[in-house]
């Protein structure tokens, strides 16, 4: 099994912006030496508690800080952004750090209204444009449009060696239908999504027709999943998590992830504790054994190449310790990590 990693960059309460950026390019280089696949940084704008809002800076510096694991976005927010610019920001990466680099492709808007109308002008006519937002992107990497289109003379330079390689995010049955039509890789939020993602990809299976020669379909699951040496152990730093989440449902959560004692102190509802118990059902949480029984048979159910894990924890320690407990285990891989 192919693991690999999903940050959010979350603000835990007892830090700065600054600090949670650090604590990511941490993870990363943690991820290298562990065995994960790749790293990728989502993209956010003025969410609280979330650090990073603008990937391909990130990634700039983490490229710089490790040496061999894939880096990439998750996602690029694609409506906000012309297709062209996108294209040459990422062909540079690939210069900078040659057959690493991922450039996974979104339409959410990652963030308020008030954000999105500030970021721009037309971004649900942009969503509804998105094929054609795609085909161009594509284009500019491939560095193919037809003679007579009106960006044939313009390159998205520097053009590397290795093409970034596109995936599609989703979470539907539409976007799971896009990717396979346009022969591109496809993730799934299984994480962010109640939907029968079972279904949905071999919808996409069934249906992938190769963009080149040679590609076949190719899908990267991402599930939430907190491990630590035992199950109680695990359950009070999900608590954290969790009871972040029940709070940014309220509007609430401005500190960010809240530490374990915190955690605890919060008083849940009634309509919170049913809320609590159905978001923990789309969660994995428990030691080694539990977090790779689960995620073998999630391999096993969904027919996957690679599964992305994304946690969130209070403490910049329990994160890497939980991504050093699943490695060990899965990928039998073992580093004194400082």
């Amino acid at each position: 099994m192919n693991l690999s990693i999903l940050d959010q960059s979350p603000i835990s309460s007892n830090q700065t912006a600054k600090e949670a950026l650090n604590e990511s390019i941490k993870l990363a280089q943690a991820g290298e030496n562990l065995g994960y696949s790749r790293y990728w940084i989502a993209e956010h704008h003025d969410l609280p508690g979330l650090a990073c809002s603008a990937p391909e800076v990130m990634l700039s510096y983490i490229g710089a800080n490790t040496n061999r694991i894939r880096i990439g976005s998750g996602a690029v927010l694609l409506p906000y952004y012309k297709p062209y610019k996108v294209a040459e920001v990422y062909n540079m990466l690939a210069t900078l750090f040659p057959n690493r680099i991922d450039m996974g492709i979104g339409r959410a808007p990652g963030g308020s209204a008030e954000a999105t109308n500030a970021l721009s002008d037309n971004f649900l006519q942009q969503v509804w444009n998105m094929p054609n937002l795609v085909n161009d992107l594509l284009h500019f990497l491939d560095d193919d449009f037809p003679e007579d289109h009106e960006h044939s003379k313009v390159t998205a330079s520097p053009l590397p060696e290795i093409s970034p390689v596109p995936y599609i995010l989703g979470t539907s049955k539409k976007s799971a239908l896009f990717a396979a039509e346009n022969g591109l890789s496809y993730a799934f939020g299984k994480f962010m999504s109640d939907n029968d993602g079972a279904s949905i990809i071999q919808k996409y299976m069934d249906s992938f027709t190769p963009r080149k020669r040679g590609d076949r379909p190719t899908v990267i699951l991402t599930v939430s999943a907190i491990c630590a040496k035992t199950n109680k152990r695990a359950e009070e730093i999900a608590l954290s998590s969790l009871i972040w989440a029940l709070l940014k449902e309220k509007g609430e959560g401005h500190l960010g992830v809240p530490s374990i004692q915190e955690a605890k102190q919060y008083v849940l509802n009634q309509v919170e504790k049913t809320t609590l118990h159905k978001m923990k059902q789309n969660m994995i949480i428990g030691n080694p054994h539990v977090v790779k029984q689960k995620l073998n048979e999630l391999q096993t159910l969904y027919k996957v190449d690679e599964i992305m894990i994304v946690t969130i924890t209070h403490s910049p320690k329990d994160r890497i310790q939980s991504y050093q407990l699943i490695a060990e285990e899965i990928l039998k891989k073992k580093y004194e990590l400082n």
